[in-house]
């Protein structure tokens, strides 16, 4: 009994992926949901588990190559399927490789030179651990890997680099003078030769630009005293954890008061499509996820009948399963609005791009402190030192008039500075 293994779809959008690494090997044994291939496409970086045990009697389609989605690329047998015969070979011409201006397969007329696989011989890796080893002239093949069956980790090269230092086709192999005594020398690295997008980053590069094109961008910022919230997850972090088992942080409070505004005013969670204005029965709210190799939005689904709790939980799930390519397929899309945490880079606030087909996004800024006046009860003025925030909304001013982007900000603002919400 045979099962084949096909390039899934991730995402009602998605149409092909890149397979960009053989976890397994043919003849290798495999067990149900065990990791089996890595991934890329215009949404997610992702690592795709075995569909059936067995053993990995072929692999159809070698490292990267792009094909369609329900592309066969692989095949496992069950236990008892001899691995003595070599798998069949697929000739180039007849893989069904998709490209970004046609999805239909290439024929002998339209050659393409696909790469070689690369699992049998390649040392286990991370994307990260691939880009340091490659800006520092490593071979990994000379590291010693220390992670599960063999695979190379960062601090396994890190360990190397502060050993036997980088290669010498590396900046840092071949600085001309020596670093002056007392100074560290520099850790920055930078390649010799242009460095190829890889396909998550160039499809960022390709939406961002059609984004821009496609919506009139406004922008407005809005200052918000986080004091009370501050002063509430300081007091309650600890339990919170000790309960729920999720660590307590700003972001459920942020979403919390944008699912409330989002409520009020849903023309700031529709999209315009076909000439018409769509709105959405429910809220999909988005949140940006910094990778070390791009970006991914995946959405937290009906986030309006989640409350407090469920919010934290689903943020927090979704963005440590984003870091370790365990997103599901329809969890890499389909948000109506985005969050986007800029700030934690230290930035005051930033003037994001729209997710695309969404309407607004909110960037989110630094937390500081800094003096403010206060006024209290009977009217009497102080000046005191309070923790703020800024939030930008980008909106696109074809479905979003200014008068209701700074309604729904004041909603917003309204909800944090006034916090009375219970957090579970």
């Amino acid at each position: 009994m045979y099962t084949d293994v096909i390039m899934p779809q991730m995402g009602e959008s998605i149409f092909e992926g890149t397979i960009t690494k053989w976890l397994k090997k043919a003849g290798d044994r495999v067990e149900k949901d065990e990791p089996l291939f890595e991934i890329s496409t215009d949404k997610v970086d992702a690592e795709i588990p075995s569909p059936a045990a067995g053993v990995l009697t072929e692999i159809k389609i070698p490292v990267g190559a792009t094909v369609e989605i329900n592309t066969v690329v692989a095949v496992i047998g069950d236990s008892g399927v001899s691995t003595s015969v070599p798998p069949a070979t697929i000739p180039p011409e007849s893989v069904p490789v998709a490209s970004a201006s046609a999805t239909r397969p290439v024929t002998a007329a339209q050659p393409v030179e696909l790469a070689a696989p690369q699992v049998t011989q390649a040392p286990r890796s991370s994307p990260l651990v691939r880009r340091i080893a490659k800006e520092n002239s490593l071979d990994l093949g000379q590291i010693a890997g220390t992670g599960s069956e063999s695979r190379i980790t960062k601090e396994d090269v890190m360990r190397h680099l502060s050993q036997h230092g980088p290669g010498r086709g590396s900046l840092l192999g071949t600085t001309e003078a020596p670093p002056k005594a007392g100074l560290a020398p520099p850790q920055v690295t930078v390649p010799e030769a242009p460095v190829p997008l890889t396909k998550m980053r160039a499809i960022i590069a390709q939406r961002m630009v059609e984004s821009m094109q496609i919506s009139p961008h406004v922008h407005i910022v809005y200052k918000v005293d986080m004091t009370r919230i501050v002063r509430l997850r300081e007091r309650e972090k600890a339990s919170f954890e000790q309960r729920h088992g999720v660590k307590l942080t700003y972001m459920p409070f942020i979403a919390t008061a944008t699912v409330e505004a989002l409520g009020k005013f849903p023309i700031v969670n529709a999209s315009l499509t076909d000439g018409a204005i769509h709105y959405h029965p429910n809220i999909h709210l988005g949140i940006a996820v910094a990778l070390e190799w791009g970006l991914i939005v995946p959405a937290v689904k009906r986030a309006e009948v989640r409350g407090f709790l469920g919010l934290a939980r689903a943020i927090a799930d979704l963005a440590a399963r984003a870091r370790t390519k365990k997103l599901l397929p329809d969890e890499a899309s389909g948000s109506t609005f985005t969050l986007t945490n800029s700030g934690i880079f230290g930035e005051e606030f930033g003037t994001p791009i729209i997710n695309q087909p969404e309407s607004a996004i909110l960037a989110i800024g630094g937390l500081r402190k800094e003096p403010a006046v206060v006024t209290d009860a009977e009217g009497n003025d102080s000046i005191a030192i309070r923790s703020v925030q800024y939030f930008c909304l980008g909106f696109d001013h074809r479905t979003i008039d200014g008068a209701d982007a700074g309604k729904f900000m004041g909603t917003f603002k309204r909800a944090l500075e006034g916090w009375e919400r219970p957090i579970g």
